[in-house]
């Protein structure tokens, strides 16, 4: 996690800037992580193209909270699914499953702000298995 002493500085990135990944009909840019945040948290934007999967029910231990931007985001939170539209708020507790998708017929977009960071880490091994995957419904 953080660092005794570690020192974090400010940072502008520009639209559509940050680490990009690819993954067939969904895309996530990563504008903070760990390394700008000495731990604490990440934050990336992720877009579903209309009537695409989302990576399929997990948990993990970070905390989401989720901010919709465009579209209608379908969000499966434990067992209920909600559709949430833009403005809206999502706070997800770190090991609670959860999905998202996108249903609807233009595209969907939001910011996810992670607590702690480490998230991203794991995207090198979600990327590609997502991106092999037909997520059209």
């Amino acid at each position: 996690m953080e660092e005794a002493g570690a020192v974090r500085r400010p940072i502008v990135v520009p639209p559509e800037q940050g680490r990009v990944y690819v993954m067939g009909r969904i895309r996530a840019i990563f504008k903070a992580d760990s390394d700008e945040s000495a731990g604490r948290y990440s934050v990336s934007e992720w877009w579903l193209e209309p009537r695409t999967r989302g990576p399929w029910v997990h948990a993990h231990p970070e905390d989401h909270v989720f901010y919709v931007i465009a579209g209608t985001l379908s969000l499966r939170v434990n067992d209920d699914w909600s559709h949430v539209t833009k403005g809206t708020y999502v706070v997800i507790p770190g090991g609670t499953p959860h999905d998202f998708e996108n249903q609807g017929s233009v595209p969907s977009g939001f910011i996810s702000f992670n607590s702690p960071g480490g998230f991203e880490a794991r995207m090198t091994g979600i990327a590609p298995a997502l991106a092999i995957v037909d997520l059209r419904m």
